[in-house]
């Protein structure tokens, strides 16, 4: 298999976050679907540092496992998603008065909860070709399964859309997300925070089936003045590397925050498994 097929190869197989199932250990999404009668599983790990929730005041070390992620493909342009997680731990390191603090009534040093479901579809436009990008359209929907009694979440919902576009050049794959976030105000439910999504991503295969990957992602807050808590500005720089056995693909990277509410630095690793989904009876 050529450098060139398996970078194709493991961009039919992926998908991005926060998301989003993601294309693990990136966030940013790759406008190709899985494809008719596929199905992924993914799973992993995220380890960061300093993570800072400005809703109910609270600092700390967050760990998440396992991440979850379910994508099904619905013919050869569609895709539903479904991403999430069971449990995550924040180890408190700092504690201040925030507004939503009143809510948070526990003692000790340490808090945890499930994640936040994020349902989301994507719809292939135009594949790629020779010289044209594939680009797709992507709506997301975060659903409050993490409360604020917790501390780690903020019990509103938020709204996605975002254009996908991408294009290989040789043995590089370039991926941009560009879109519009809608986020729920946690102070008040008569009003919302419009957020402009972004992401920059690269593959490089440097090995037969194995790459590194890079990106810049997140979101930049438009609203004059101070943000609603828990949607102001993020932004992560990923750094890692992937490699495809078959049907799976493992992955590891590591982050770093941009953004003055983002953790200082954070660790992922994974693994991703594609297969043909079950006939219906």
């Amino acid at each position: 298999m050529s450098i060139r097929t398996a970078l194709a190869t493991a961009a039919l197989c992926a998908l991005p976050l926060t998301c989003a199932a993601q294309q693990r250990p990136l966030v940013t999404e790759d406008p190709e679907t899985i494809g008719a009668g596929r199905m992924l599983l993914e799973t992993g790990i995220d380890y960061f540092q300093e993570v800072d929730y400005p809703a109910s005041g609270l600092r700390g070390n967050l760990l998440r496992v396992p991440t979850i992620g379910i994508s099904v493909g619905l013919g050869d342009i569609g895709e539903v998603q479904i991403d999430g997680g069971f449990y995550q731990h924040l180890a408190i390191t700092d504690r201040r008065t925030a507004p939503l603090s009143h809510f948070f009534t526990k003692t000790g040093d340490a808090t945890t909860d499930a994640e936040d479901l994020i349902v989301g579809t994507k719809v292939r436009l135009i594949s790629e070709g020779t010289s044209r990008p594939s680009i797709a359209l992507r709506s997301a929907t975060r659903l409050p399964m993490a409360s604020n009694e917790s501390g780690l979440g903020l019990d509103t919902m938020d709204f996605y859309s975002t254009a996908l576009i991408a294009k290989t050049v040789q043995s590089v794959r370039f991926v941009g997300n560009f879109g519009l976030g809608i986020l729920g105000d946690p102070i008040r439910g008569d009003r919302q925070n419009d957020v402009l999504l972004y992401g920059v991503s690269f593959a490089r295969a440097i090995a037969q089936n194995t790459e590194i990957v890079g990106e810049i992602n997140g979101r930049k807050d438009t609203r004059d003045g101070d943000p609603p808590p828990g949607t102001e500005s993020r932004s992560m720089l990923r750094i890692g590397g992937r490699h495809t056995a078959g049907s799976f693909r493992a992955d590891a990277a590591v982050m770093f925050g941009l953004a003055t509410a983002d953790p200082t630095i954070g660790f992922t690793a994974g693994f991703t498994y594609v297969f043909n989904a079950p006939p219906l009876p």
